[in-house]
């Protein structure tokens, strides 16, 4: 009985002691996952701080040069890459991005998003606005923002040394290849290849995808390193001999070459717009994939081609075998971030928003050319004075609207003629005659063959810019058609007095410029952007008056 009472105490000793043992372990780990969590979301708030830049003690830096500020420690004691970077290496370093992942260009945000994960643990979402395009049909699953983002942040996890966030990647875009067009695998293709070993699953899916695909072999030789080319031709059912485009002699012509095609796809914008003006090839052939030249070019996502094609006869109207216009091609290579952003004042506009614009003014009906505004019809029969004026307008437009202008100036070959000026004083006094009355003892103005082609240079400039950019030209309009422009456009020896009144009556013009804009929002349907625009606009104005009547 002693015995057995003995045995049982034990037992239950044993017992007790072994459910200690388990609620030890237990709270242990507990204690662990909160300490991880509260790590987590320290250095999380360290990462999102305003203050990162002070706390901070090296930077890297982007193709932009754009700076994101780091810490050697934190990275170092999460990634053995930082770890080898960082060492022997003084507070305050600068580390180019394209360095650190060997010329391989990332973007702000797939770098943020590998570091994030490097100083939290955790994965945040995809960022919607950097993961969505523009076309508003489209689910973003796979179209080419997204697929950027996540090769991007795929390629610098690989070489940051980040393997969880490696494997992750792989497998989203393993999830999305079969929604991603044939042309956007090639760029998860070559990410792939680069990563090597750890992407051995996405780099055989995408050669199987590409290898039943009707990608030519001028694209992938273009996209794609020799070996992976190489594989892929070996994978091919036929033996089937692609056109090799401007690479071959003795081709019958420019369309059985898809000569136009490959000059698009490929070559300079000057290559491809002096085989424009040759006129031997059809700007709405359609290669062997069924893209015209015009849904090729919105995927280059070149404004001075896509417009050079469009005055060429090309149709935007015409689709590809899936349904799509050039409109919703260039739509979906652009990201809805980029998009929606609003131009930096005196910087160039985005030529993703840039090329969309275009294509959508060219699916319009096109507004009739011939005199720009009113001011140059007023000018009358006198040259010099159209000279003038359109010298002035296309200035001007250089001035507000620096990207929209280059694209017309360079087809209409601005370049290529004499710029006409005349000195302030000479052309105050051609205005003041023109609006009383002409000097008839003034010696007769020569016209000369450079003065023609100026002429017509910037002519062409003005309707180009009308054409496909009637918000820009609207406001040139309101500007260039103020009756007293030529006189606040003349510096000379101005009074106290005169120069407030030219700074009264800028502000004036000022709120024709809003009023203007506010007009636009309608039409356009983009009241964000257009509101933008024109606050931009004024504020540019503003500053180049307050700069030449102080």
């Amino acid at each position: 009985m002693g015995s057995r009472i003995i045995s049982n105490n034990s037992s239950t000793c044993c017992i007790v002691a072994a459910n200690t043992e388990t609620f030890s372990s237990s709270e242990h780990l507990n204690t662990d996952i909160s300490a991880f969590r509260l790590l987590s979301r320290n250095l999380e708030s360290i990462f999102e701080s305003q203050d990162f830049d002070f706390y901070s003690d090296a930077k890297i830096v982007l193709s932009s040069g754009r700076e994101v500020s780091v810490h050697r420690c934190i990275l170092s004691a999460r990634s053995p890459f930082f770890k080898n970077v960082f060492c022997g290496k003084q507070k305050g370093a600068k580390f180019e991005v394209k360095e650190l992942v060997r010329d391989y260009d990332v973007s702000f945000d797939s770098l943020v998003a590998v570091l994030d994960y490097l100083y939290t643990g955790k994965v945040r979402a995809l960022p919607k606005g950097v993961c969505a395009c523009v076309d508003d049909g489209c689910s973003h699953v796979g179209c080419r923002p997204a697929v950027d983002f996540m090769v991007q942040v795929l390629y610098v996890s690989f070489t940051f040394q980040a393997p969880e966030l490696v494997t992750l990647y792989q497998r989203h875009l393993l999830d999305i290849l079969d929604k991603v067009a044939a042309d956007d695998i090639l760029v998860v293709l070559f990410v792939a290849d680069k990563c090597g070993k750890g992407c051995e699953n996405l780099l055989a899916r995408s050669i199987e995808i590409i290898v039943k695909s009707d990608v030519d072999t001028v694209t992938l030789d273009k996209a794609l390193p020799q070996h992976i080319v190489k594989q892929i031709m070996d994978s091919h059912s036929d033996d089937v001999e692609l056109v090799r485009m401007l690479l071959k002699e003795a081709q019958s012509n420019l369309d059985d070459a898809y000569a136009l095609h490959y000059a698009v796809a490929y070559c300079d914008a000057k290559t491809t717009t002096e085989l424009l003006d040759l006129g031997l090839a059809d700007v709405n052939h359609r290669n062997s994939r069924g893209y015209t030249v015009l849904h090729v070019a919105a995927m280059r996502k070149e404004p001075k081609i896509i417009v050079s094609l469009l005055t060429k006869g090309a149709r935007p109207s015409d689709l590809t075998l899936d349904g799509r216009k050039a409109l919703e091609i260039s739509k979906r290579l652009t990201k809805a971030a980029d998009y929606l952003t609003t131009t930096e004042e005196g910087k160039s506009s985005p030529k993703d928003r840039l090329c969309i614009e275009i294509l959508e003014q060219a699916e319009r009906r096109d507004p009739l050319l011939g005199e720009a505004s009113l001011s140059l019809a007023m000018a009358g029969d006198d040259l010099r004075m159209k000279l003038l004026y359109l010298e002035n307008r296309v200035g001007l437009a250089k001035l507000l609207f620096p990207m929209e202008a280059k694209v017309v100036m360079d087809i209409a070959h601005v370049d290529e003629t004499s710029e006409f000026t005349l000195d302030v004083i000479k052309y105050k006094n051609m205005a003041a005659a023109h609006r009383t009355t002409v000097d008839l003892n003034e010696a007769p103005f020569k016209i000369q063959e450079e003065h023609l082609n100026r002429f017509k240079a910037l002519s062409r400039t003005v309707e180009l810019g009308k054409r496909f950019f009637p918000r820009c030209s609207e406001v040139l309009n309101k500007i260039m058609d103020a009756d007293d422009l030529t006189q606040l456009a003349c510096i000379g020896n101005d009074t106290p007095d005169e120069r407030f009144l030219k700074r009264t009556r800028y502000k004036e013009l000022q709120e024709v410029l809003c009023q203007a804009f506010n007009q636009d929002k309608e039409e356009f349907d983009r009241s964000a952007i257009s509101s933008s625009s024109s606050s931009k606009s004024v504020n540019l104005l503003s500053h180049n008056a307050g700069n030449a009547h102080s």
